[in-house]
Protein backbone atom coordinates (compact mmCIF):
# COMPACT_ATOMS: atom_id res chain seq x y z
CA UNK A 1 0.00 0.00 0.00
CA UNK A 2 2.49 2.55 0.90
CA UNK A 3 4.85 0.90 -1.60
CA UNK A 4 2.15 2.13 -4.54
CA UNK A 5 1.32 5.38 -2.93
CA UNK A 6 5.18 6.32 -2.93
CA UNK A 7 5.39 5.32 -6.86
CA UNK A 8 2.45 7.36 -7.61
CA UNK A 9 3.62 10.70 -6.30
CA UNK A 10 7.24 10.60 -6.88
CA UNK A 11 7.27 11.11 -10.39
CA UNK A 12 4.73 14.07 -10.05
CA UNK A 13 6.66 15.43 -7.35
CA UNK A 14 10.10 15.25 -9.73
CA UNK A 15 7.98 16.85 -13.02
CA UNK A 16 7.07 19.66 -10.20
CA UNK A 17 10.36 20.02 -9.42
CA UNK A 18 12.24 19.70 -13.06
CA UNK A 19 9.42 22.45 -15.02
CA UNK A 20 9.84 24.91 -11.65
CA UNK A 21 13.43 24.79 -12.21
CA UNK A 22 13.47 25.12 -16.24
CA UNK A 23 10.38 28.03 -16.03
CA UNK A 24 13.07 29.62 -13.50
CA UNK A 25 15.77 30.34 -15.56
CA UNK A 26 13.90 31.68 -17.99
CA UNK A 27 13.90 35.61 -18.74
CA UNK A 28 10.24 37.25 -19.64
CA UNK A 29 10.74 36.95 -23.37
CA UNK A 30 11.55 32.98 -23.11
CA UNK A 31 8.72 33.05 -20.56
CA UNK A 32 6.26 34.45 -22.66
CA UNK A 33 7.20 32.16 -25.76
CA UNK A 34 6.86 29.20 -22.96
CA UNK A 35 3.45 30.33 -22.12
CA UNK A 36 2.73 30.50 -25.44
CA UNK A 37 4.02 27.02 -26.76
CA UNK A 38 1.93 25.48 -23.69
CA UNK A 39 -1.41 27.52 -24.42
CA UNK A 40 -1.46 26.15 -28.25
CA UNK A 41 -0.44 22.41 -26.85
CA UNK A 42 -2.42 21.88 -23.99
CA UNK A 43 -6.74 22.22 -24.60
CA UNK A 44 -6.59 22.41 -20.39
CA UNK A 45 -4.92 25.45 -19.93
CA UNK A 46 -6.38 29.04 -21.33
CA UNK A 47 -5.83 32.40 -20.72
CA UNK A 48 -8.27 34.83 -20.05
CA UNK A 49 -8.49 38.49 -20.70
CA UNK A 50 -9.14 39.21 -16.48
CA UNK A 51 -6.06 40.51 -14.84
CA UNK A 52 -5.15 39.49 -11.40
CA UNK A 53 -2.56 40.44 -9.37
CA UNK A 54 0.14 37.01 -9.49
CA UNK A 55 0.58 37.57 -5.73
CA UNK A 56 -2.58 38.35 -3.87
CA UNK A 57 -5.01 37.44 -7.06
CA UNK A 58 -6.92 40.91 -6.58
CA UNK A 59 -8.68 41.42 -10.21
CA UNK A 60 -6.60 44.48 -11.70
CA UNK A 61 -7.42 47.03 -14.60
CA UNK A 62 -5.19 46.90 -17.36
CA UNK A 63 -2.08 48.27 -16.72
CA UNK A 64 -2.70 48.60 -12.60
CA UNK A 65 -0.25 47.60 -10.26
CA UNK A 66 -1.50 45.73 -7.18
CA UNK A 67 -2.72 48.80 -4.56
CA UNK A 68 -2.33 45.90 -1.66
CA UNK A 69 0.95 44.37 -2.50
CA UNK A 70 2.48 47.88 -4.33
CA UNK A 71 2.41 49.21 -0.51
CA UNK A 72 5.13 50.07 2.08
CA UNK A 73 5.28 47.60 4.93
CA UNK A 74 6.68 49.21 7.30
CA UNK A 75 7.80 53.42 7.82
CA UNK A 76 11.28 52.18 6.95
CA UNK A 77 12.61 53.95 3.72
CA UNK A 78 15.57 50.84 4.02
CA UNK A 79 12.94 48.33 3.42
CA UNK A 80 12.15 48.29 -0.13
CA UNK A 81 8.60 47.29 -1.69
CA UNK A 82 9.04 43.94 -3.55
CA UNK A 83 6.01 42.78 -5.57
CA UNK A 84 4.98 40.89 -8.60
CA UNK A 85 3.21 43.24 -11.13
CA UNK A 86 1.20 41.81 -14.55
CA UNK A 87 1.64 44.70 -16.66
CA UNK A 88 2.71 44.20 -19.97
CA UNK A 89 2.91 47.67 -21.37
CA UNK A 90 6.10 48.99 -19.15
CA UNK A 91 8.75 50.87 -21.47
CA UNK A 92 12.06 51.13 -19.88
CA UNK A 93 13.53 54.61 -19.24
CA UNK A 94 14.99 56.14 -22.65
CA UNK A 95 17.96 57.61 -19.54
CA UNK A 96 19.07 54.15 -20.06
CA UNK A 97 20.66 54.81 -23.85
CA UNK A 98 22.45 58.18 -22.45
CA UNK A 99 25.26 59.01 -20.45
CA UNK A 100 27.57 56.50 -19.03
CA UNK A 101 30.51 54.74 -19.76
CA UNK A 102 28.92 50.96 -19.67
CA UNK A 103 25.45 52.59 -21.97
CA UNK A 104 26.38 54.36 -24.92
CA UNK A 105 24.52 54.07 -27.86
CA UNK A 106 26.62 52.25 -30.11
CA UNK A 107 26.28 49.06 -27.63
CA UNK A 108 23.12 48.32 -28.89
CA UNK A 109 24.38 48.48 -32.76
CA UNK A 110 23.83 44.47 -33.11
CA UNK A 111 26.96 44.70 -36.19
CA UNK A 112 29.66 44.06 -33.36
CA UNK A 113 32.46 41.49 -34.97
CA UNK A 114 32.79 38.43 -32.49
CA UNK A 115 36.40 37.88 -31.48
CA UNK A 116 37.03 34.33 -32.52
CA UNK A 117 35.81 35.90 -36.56
CA UNK A 118 38.27 38.62 -35.82
CA UNK A 119 41.06 36.27 -35.42
CA UNK A 120 40.19 34.50 -38.15
CA UNK A 121 39.91 36.73 -40.79
CA UNK A 122 43.45 38.11 -40.32
CA UNK A 123 45.05 34.53 -40.88
CA UNK A 124 43.06 32.49 -42.82
CA UNK A 125 45.12 33.68 -46.29
CA UNK A 126 48.25 33.33 -44.28
CA UNK A 127 47.10 29.04 -43.93
CA UNK A 128 46.11 26.56 -47.05
CA UNK A 129 42.95 25.39 -47.20
CA UNK A 130 43.34 22.37 -45.22
CA UNK A 131 44.72 24.14 -42.14
CA UNK A 132 41.72 26.71 -41.96
CA UNK A 133 39.64 23.98 -40.24
CA UNK A 134 42.10 22.92 -37.95
CA UNK A 135 43.07 26.99 -37.19
CA UNK A 136 38.68 27.71 -36.66
CA UNK A 137 38.38 24.73 -34.19
CA UNK A 138 41.57 26.08 -31.82
CA UNK A 139 39.82 30.00 -32.23
CA UNK A 140 36.43 28.65 -31.86
CA UNK A 141 37.29 27.37 -28.57
CA UNK A 142 39.28 30.60 -27.40
CA UNK A 143 37.67 31.66 -23.50
CA UNK A 144 36.89 34.89 -22.54
CA UNK A 145 40.37 35.31 -21.59
CA UNK A 146 41.59 34.48 -24.85
CA UNK A 147 42.91 31.06 -23.93
CA UNK A 148 42.27 27.46 -25.39
CA UNK A 149 43.47 25.12 -22.90
CA UNK A 150 43.15 22.08 -25.40
CA UNK A 151 47.06 20.72 -25.86
CA UNK A 152 48.58 20.45 -29.66
CA UNK A 153 48.72 16.88 -29.12
CA UNK A 154 45.07 16.17 -28.34
CA UNK A 155 44.09 18.78 -31.32
CA UNK A 156 46.43 16.51 -33.41
CA UNK A 157 45.24 13.59 -32.45
CA UNK A 158 41.65 14.62 -33.43
CA UNK A 159 42.54 15.83 -36.84
CA UNK A 160 44.73 12.88 -37.37
CA UNK A 161 47.80 15.48 -38.22
CA UNK A 162 51.57 15.66 -37.10
CA UNK A 163 52.00 17.59 -33.99
CA UNK A 164 54.31 19.87 -35.87
CA UNK A 165 51.59 21.11 -38.06
CA UNK A 166 49.04 21.97 -35.39
CA UNK A 167 52.15 23.75 -33.43
CA UNK A 168 52.15 25.87 -36.73
CA UNK A 169 48.80 26.88 -37.06
CA UNK A 170 48.81 27.67 -33.08
CA UNK A 171 51.73 29.84 -33.65
CA UNK A 172 50.18 31.63 -36.40
CA UNK A 173 46.93 32.29 -34.53
CA UNK A 174 48.85 33.54 -31.49
CA UNK A 175 50.70 36.19 -33.70
CA UNK A 176 47.61 37.61 -34.88
CA UNK A 177 45.36 40.64 -33.05
CA UNK A 178 45.47 40.63 -29.81
CA UNK A 179 48.80 38.85 -29.81
CA UNK A 180 49.07 36.16 -27.66
CA UNK A 181 45.31 35.22 -28.17
CA UNK A 182 44.70 31.23 -28.37
CA UNK A 183 47.70 30.29 -25.59
CA UNK A 184 47.08 27.98 -23.29
CA UNK A 185 47.72 30.10 -19.89
CA UNK A 186 48.80 33.79 -19.36
CA UNK A 187 52.88 32.65 -19.34
CA UNK A 188 52.43 31.82 -22.97
CA UNK A 189 50.51 34.66 -23.96
CA UNK A 190 53.05 37.24 -22.34
CA UNK A 191 55.82 35.31 -24.24
CA UNK A 192 54.65 35.28 -27.47
CA UNK A 193 53.81 39.21 -27.11
CA UNK A 194 57.52 39.41 -25.94
CA UNK A 195 58.76 37.62 -28.74
CA UNK A 196 56.90 39.95 -31.37
CA UNK A 197 58.05 42.92 -29.30
CA UNK A 198 61.84 41.68 -29.23
CA UNK A 199 61.68 41.76 -33.47
CA UNK A 200 61.39 45.40 -32.98
CA UNK A 201 63.37 46.39 -29.83
CA UNK A 202 66.29 45.01 -28.06
CA UNK A 203 65.00 43.06 -24.86
CA UNK A 204 67.34 41.24 -22.47
CA UNK A 205 67.06 37.24 -23.23
CA UNK A 206 66.62 36.61 -19.21
CA UNK A 207 62.89 38.66 -19.78
CA UNK A 208 62.14 35.56 -21.10
CA UNK A 209 62.97 32.99 -18.05
CA UNK A 210 61.09 35.29 -16.24
CA UNK A 211 57.92 35.42 -17.76
CA UNK A 212 58.09 31.52 -18.38
CA UNK A 213 59.44 30.62 -15.24
CA UNK A 214 58.90 33.54 -12.45
CA UNK A 215 55.50 35.41 -12.63
CA UNK A 216 54.03 33.97 -9.55
CA UNK A 217 57.90 34.85 -7.65
CA UNK A 218 57.39 38.56 -8.78
CA UNK A 219 53.75 38.86 -7.62
CA UNK A 220 55.25 38.25 -3.91
CA UNK A 221 57.71 40.93 -4.89
CA UNK A 222 60.53 38.41 -4.09
CA UNK A 223 62.93 39.82 -6.26
CA UNK A 224 65.59 37.88 -4.43
CA UNK A 225 64.45 34.63 -5.17
CA UNK A 226 64.56 35.46 -9.09
CA UNK A 227 67.68 37.33 -8.65
CA UNK A 228 69.60 34.13 -6.82
CA UNK A 229 67.88 31.95 -9.49
CA UNK A 230 68.90 33.35 -12.84
CA UNK A 231 72.30 34.32 -11.29
CA UNK A 232 71.05 38.71 -12.01
CA UNK A 233 70.52 42.00 -9.39
CA UNK A 234 67.82 42.87 -7.99
CA UNK A 235 67.94 45.96 -9.63
CA UNK A 236 67.74 44.20 -13.08
CA UNK A 237 64.94 42.16 -12.02
CA UNK A 238 62.75 45.05 -10.90
CA UNK A 239 63.65 46.92 -14.46
CA UNK A 240 62.02 43.27 -15.76
CA UNK A 241 58.82 43.48 -13.95
CA UNK A 242 58.80 46.92 -14.97
CA UNK A 243 58.78 46.27 -18.47
CA UNK A 244 56.96 43.16 -18.37
CA UNK A 245 53.83 45.29 -16.28
CA UNK A 246 53.79 48.14 -18.27
CA UNK A 247 54.22 46.17 -21.95
CA UNK A 248 52.38 42.96 -21.69
CA UNK A 249 49.00 41.49 -21.61
CA UNK A 250 48.59 38.19 -19.63
CA UNK A 251 44.82 37.87 -20.38
CA UNK A 252 44.94 38.70 -24.34
CA UNK A 253 41.23 37.68 -24.96
CA UNK A 254 40.15 41.16 -22.26
CA UNK A 255 43.08 43.67 -24.30
CA UNK A 256 41.84 46.10 -27.19
CA UNK A 257 41.01 44.76 -30.41
CA UNK A 258 39.93 45.47 -33.96
CA UNK A 259 38.87 49.16 -34.35
CA UNK A 260 38.73 51.73 -32.17
CA UNK A 261 34.47 51.43 -32.25
CA UNK A 262 34.81 47.59 -31.58
CA UNK A 263 37.67 47.63 -29.22
CA UNK A 264 34.97 45.99 -26.04
CA UNK A 265 36.91 42.84 -25.44
CA UNK A 266 33.42 40.62 -25.24
CA UNK A 267 30.42 42.44 -25.62
CA UNK A 268 27.98 42.07 -23.00
CA UNK A 269 24.59 40.83 -23.41
CA UNK A 270 22.30 43.93 -24.43
CA UNK A 271 19.61 44.07 -22.80
CA UNK A 272 16.44 45.90 -23.61
CA UNK A 273 13.00 45.85 -22.11
CA UNK A 274 14.00 44.43 -18.49
CA UNK A 275 12.77 41.59 -16.36
CA UNK A 276 12.74 44.07 -12.94
CA UNK A 277 12.69 47.55 -12.75
CA UNK A 278 13.26 49.32 -9.65
CA UNK A 279 12.18 53.06 -8.35
CA UNK A 280 11.82 55.25 -5.87
CA UNK A 281 8.48 55.60 -4.06
CA UNK A 282 6.76 58.59 -5.83
CA UNK A 283 10.58 59.50 -7.40
CA UNK A 284 11.97 60.16 -4.35
CA UNK A 285 15.42 59.40 -3.50
CA UNK A 286 14.84 59.64 -0.02
CA UNK A 287 12.31 57.19 0.30
CA UNK A 288 12.05 53.60 -0.24
CA UNK A 289 12.82 51.40 -3.21
CA UNK A 290 9.41 49.95 -5.69
CA UNK A 291 10.82 46.44 -7.20
CA UNK A 292 8.27 45.55 -9.80
CA UNK A 293 8.86 42.06 -11.04
CA UNK A 294 7.53 41.53 -14.25
CA UNK A 295 4.92 38.75 -14.87
CA UNK A 296 4.60 39.07 -18.66
CA UNK A 297 2.41 36.97 -20.03
CA UNK A 298 -0.91 38.76 -20.51
CA UNK A 299 -4.29 37.85 -18.96
CA UNK A 300 -4.85 35.12 -16.45
CA UNK A 301 -4.05 31.37 -16.63
CA UNK A 302 -6.73 29.05 -15.54
CA UNK A 303 -7.41 25.22 -16.13
CA UNK A 304 -10.25 25.66 -19.25
CA UNK A 305 -13.57 25.54 -18.00
CA UNK A 306 -14.71 23.90 -21.26
CA UNK A 307 -12.13 21.26 -20.62
CA UNK A 308 -13.55 20.88 -16.79
CA UNK A 309 -17.04 20.46 -17.86
CA UNK A 310 -15.88 17.91 -20.28
CA UNK A 311 -14.21 15.98 -17.60
CA UNK A 312 -17.55 15.81 -15.23
CA UNK A 313 -19.82 14.75 -17.81
CA UNK A 314 -17.16 11.85 -19.81
CA UNK A 315 -17.39 8.23 -18.86
CA UNK A 316 -14.23 6.75 -16.90
CA UNK A 317 -12.76 5.39 -20.27
CA UNK A 318 -12.81 9.30 -21.59
CA UNK A 319 -12.10 10.70 -18.02
CA UNK A 320 -8.82 8.66 -18.20
CA UNK A 321 -7.94 10.05 -21.91
CA UNK A 322 -8.23 13.44 -20.43
CA UNK A 323 -7.15 13.33 -17.48
CA UNK A 324 -3.28 13.96 -18.17
CA UNK A 325 -3.57 17.05 -20.19
CA UNK A 326 -5.81 18.42 -17.18
CA UNK A 327 -3.15 17.41 -14.70
CA UNK A 328 -0.14 19.03 -17.12
CA UNK A 329 -2.19 22.48 -17.02
CA UNK A 330 -2.54 22.48 -13.63
CA UNK A 331 1.03 21.74 -12.97
CA UNK A 332 2.25 24.08 -15.20
CA UNK A 333 0.09 26.80 -13.37
CA UNK A 334 1.51 25.31 -10.00
CA UNK A 335 5.11 25.58 -11.06
CA UNK A 336 4.46 29.56 -12.71
CA UNK A 337 3.43 30.50 -9.14
CA UNK A 338 6.28 29.12 -7.79
CA UNK A 339 8.95 30.27 -9.81
CA UNK A 340 7.60 34.09 -9.32
CA UNK A 341 7.54 33.05 -5.50
CA UNK A 342 10.85 32.39 -5.66
CA UNK A 343 11.59 35.43 -8.00
CA UNK A 344 10.00 37.43 -5.23
CA UNK A 345 11.69 36.14 -2.19
CA UNK A 346 14.99 36.28 -4.27
CA UNK A 347 14.66 40.26 -5.06
CA UNK A 348 13.61 41.11 -1.33
CA UNK A 349 17.11 39.50 -0.37
CA UNK A 350 18.80 41.15 -2.96
CA UNK A 351 17.71 44.73 -2.59
CA UNK A 352 17.93 44.61 0.82
CA UNK A 353 22.22 43.78 0.99
CA UNK A 354 22.70 45.98 -2.38
CA UNK A 355 20.54 48.73 -1.58
CA UNK A 356 23.44 50.99 -1.63
CA UNK A 357 24.73 49.80 -4.63
CA UNK A 358 21.10 50.68 -6.37
CA UNK A 359 20.70 53.99 -4.88
CA UNK A 360 24.57 55.04 -4.84
CA UNK A 361 26.73 52.77 -7.47
CA UNK A 362 28.76 49.43 -8.25
CA UNK A 363 31.50 51.35 -5.96
CA UNK A 364 29.25 50.39 -2.69
CA UNK A 365 28.52 46.51 -3.64
CA UNK A 366 28.10 44.35 -1.07
CA UNK A 367 29.90 41.10 -2.00
CA UNK A 368 27.41 38.38 -1.20
CA UNK A 369 27.77 35.23 -2.69
CA UNK A 370 25.04 33.14 -4.38
CA UNK A 371 25.60 30.41 -2.22
CA UNK A 372 25.12 32.78 0.83
CA UNK A 373 21.59 33.69 -0.83
CA UNK A 374 20.97 30.18 -0.90
CA UNK A 375 21.48 29.39 2.75
CA UNK A 376 19.44 32.24 3.67
CA UNK A 377 16.37 31.36 1.31
CA UNK A 378 17.02 27.55 2.50
CA UNK A 379 17.37 26.61 -1.30
CA UNK A 380 20.02 25.10 -3.27
CA UNK A 381 22.36 27.21 -4.38
CA UNK A 382 21.46 26.02 -8.71
CA UNK A 383 17.88 27.43 -7.48
CA UNK A 384 19.38 31.13 -7.20
CA UNK A 385 21.50 30.28 -10.09
CA UNK A 386 18.62 29.81 -12.37
CA UNK A 387 16.86 32.61 -10.53
CA UNK A 388 19.78 35.21 -11.60
CA UNK A 389 20.75 33.80 -14.98
CA UNK A 390 19.86 35.50 -18.26
CA UNK A 391 18.18 38.31 -16.49
CA UNK A 392 17.84 42.11 -16.69
CA UNK A 393 17.51 44.75 -13.94
CA UNK A 394 16.67 48.26 -14.57
CA UNK A 395 17.94 51.03 -11.81
CA UNK A 396 16.40 54.01 -10.57
CA UNK A 397 18.59 55.84 -13.18
CA UNK A 398 16.82 53.96 -15.87
CA UNK A 399 20.17 52.32 -16.76
CA UNK A 400 19.91 48.13 -17.48
CA UNK A 401 22.23 45.80 -16.00
CA UNK A 402 22.67 41.70 -15.88
CA UNK A 403 20.88 40.74 -12.35
CA UNK A 404 24.06 38.40 -11.84
CA UNK A 405 25.79 41.92 -11.37
CA UNK A 406 25.23 42.36 -7.63
CA UNK A 407 26.52 38.95 -7.21
CA UNK A 408 30.06 40.34 -9.07
CA UNK A 409 32.77 40.75 -6.18
CA UNK A 410 35.15 42.30 -8.09
CA UNK A 411 32.83 45.07 -8.90
CA UNK A 412 33.54 47.31 -6.49
CA UNK A 413 37.35 47.55 -7.13
CA UNK A 414 36.88 47.74 -10.81
CA UNK A 415 35.08 50.92 -10.30
CA UNK A 416 37.62 52.47 -7.69
CA UNK A 417 40.15 51.26 -10.78
CA UNK A 418 38.30 53.67 -13.51
CA UNK A 419 38.02 56.32 -11.29
CA UNK A 420 42.03 56.16 -10.46
CA UNK A 421 42.55 56.11 -13.89
CA UNK A 422 40.08 58.99 -14.71
CA UNK A 423 41.68 61.07 -12.82
CA UNK A 424 45.54 60.05 -14.11
CA UNK A 425 48.36 62.08 -15.78
CA UNK A 426 47.59 62.06 -19.73
CA UNK A 427 51.39 62.22 -20.27
CA UNK A 428 52.26 60.21 -17.21
CA UNK A 429 49.79 57.14 -17.28
CA UNK A 430 50.05 54.55 -14.07
CA UNK A 431 51.34 51.62 -14.28
CA UNK A 432 49.59 48.27 -13.21
CA UNK A 433 52.11 47.82 -9.83
CA UNK A 434 51.13 51.81 -8.83
CA UNK A 435 47.51 51.06 -9.11
CA UNK A 436 47.52 48.25 -7.02
CA UNK A 437 49.17 50.58 -4.64
CA UNK A 438 46.66 52.88 -5.01
CA UNK A 439 44.04 50.17 -4.66
CA UNK A 440 46.15 48.59 -1.43
CA UNK A 441 46.32 51.99 0.33
CA UNK A 442 42.07 52.24 -0.13
CA UNK A 443 41.51 48.80 1.65
CA UNK A 444 41.87 46.26 -1.44
CA UNK A 445 45.03 43.58 -1.28
CA UNK A 446 45.32 42.81 -4.83
CA UNK A 447 48.26 41.86 -6.78
CA UNK A 448 49.66 43.56 -10.04
CA UNK A 449 48.53 40.45 -12.22
CA UNK A 450 45.10 40.97 -10.86
CA UNK A 451 44.94 44.81 -11.12
CA UNK A 452 45.47 43.80 -14.83
CA UNK A 453 43.33 41.63 -15.40
CA UNK A 454 40.76 44.06 -13.98
CA UNK A 455 41.89 46.88 -16.39
CA UNK A 456 41.37 44.18 -19.38
CA UNK A 457 37.99 43.05 -18.13
CA UNK A 458 37.35 46.72 -17.84
CA UNK A 459 38.91 47.25 -21.78
CA UNK A 460 41.66 49.34 -20.49
CA UNK A 461 45.04 49.60 -22.27
CA UNK A 462 47.88 49.09 -20.53
CA UNK A 463 49.76 52.59 -19.21
CA UNK A 464 51.85 52.73 -22.22
CA UNK A 465 49.36 52.62 -25.28
CA UNK A 466 47.39 55.37 -22.52
CA UNK A 467 50.27 57.70 -22.41
CA UNK A 468 49.67 60.76 -24.66
CA UNK A 469 52.22 63.32 -26.41
CA UNK A 470 51.76 66.90 -25.95
CA UNK A 471 50.41 67.57 -29.42
CA UNK A 472 47.60 64.79 -28.78
CA UNK A 473 46.62 66.59 -25.42
CA UNK A 474 45.98 69.93 -26.85
CA UNK A 475 43.87 67.95 -29.65
CA UNK A 476 41.34 66.22 -27.07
Amino acid sequence: MYQRQYLRTEPQTTAHLAQTMSLLKMNNDELVDEVEKILNENPALERVDEIRCPQCNRKLNPGQICPKCSQPKSTDVEDAIVFLSPRTDFQFSNESLSSGDDYQMDEFTPDVMELPEYILRQIVYDLPENEREIAAYIIMQVNEDGFVTETNASIAQYFHVPLSKVEKIRKTIMRADPIGVCAVSPEAAMSIQLEMLAEATDIPSFYSNIVEKYLSTLSKKDYKKVAQDLDLSESDVRKAEHFISENLNPYPGRASWGSRKNDRVVQENVYSNPDIIVKYLNNDPNQSLIVEIIVPYGGNLQISSIYKKAMQQSEDQKKDDLKPDYEKANLFIKCLQQRNNTMRRMLEKITKYQVDFIRKGAKYINPITRADLAEELEVHESTISRAVANKSLQLPDGKIVPLSRFFDRSLGVRTELKEIINKESKKKPLSDSKIAEILNQKGYDLARRTVAKYRAMENIDPAYMRKKHDNETKQS
